[in-house]
């Protein structure tokens, strides 16, 4: 009988030593994705930053008679592509989309919410931004 008894304590401390292992292996598989989300989350901050600084530099260059197409700021643009991937075309594209948009509205006369945070006086580099908020 006491060893049926003992027999059986042992058993289930076994069973629930394997639990536990099995529990803490998944709270470490949910903490290593909780960080691949968190790290994930601020590299795509950080690539909008890259690229509102890269529309930023363009911008700067044009109104200081810089070469268009400099080998700068094609290695800049590299970089932001080698570290996005397409998602930095699409966000190239989307803010794009929306000067387009912002451009048609101020010319058909519509009101915008640009228009109405920046007033009068709005410089390129003010809109965009604006536009990238990051």
């Amino acid at each position: 009988m006491l060893e049926i008894l003992l027999l059986s304590v042992i058993i289930t401390m076994l069973l629930n030593s394997r639990r536990s292992k099995k529990r803490t292996r998944r709270l470490r598989g949910l903490d290593a994705e909780l960080k691949v989300l968190m790290e994930s989350n601020n590299d795509s901050t950080g690539i909008a930053i890259a690229i509102k600084h890269f529309l930023l530099g363009v911008i700067d260059d044009n109104a200081n008679d810089r070469a268009k197409f400099s080998d700068d700021r094609i290695a800049q643009a590299q970089r932001i592509l080698d570290r996005a991937g397409p998602s930095a075309m699409y966000w190239m594209t989307e803010i794009s989309a929306q000067l387009a948009h912002l451009a048609a509205a101020q010319i058909n006369g519509l009101p915008t919410n640009v228009t109405d945070e920046l007033k009068v006086g709005a410089r390129p580099q003010d809109i965009i931004r604006l536009i990238v908020k990051a």
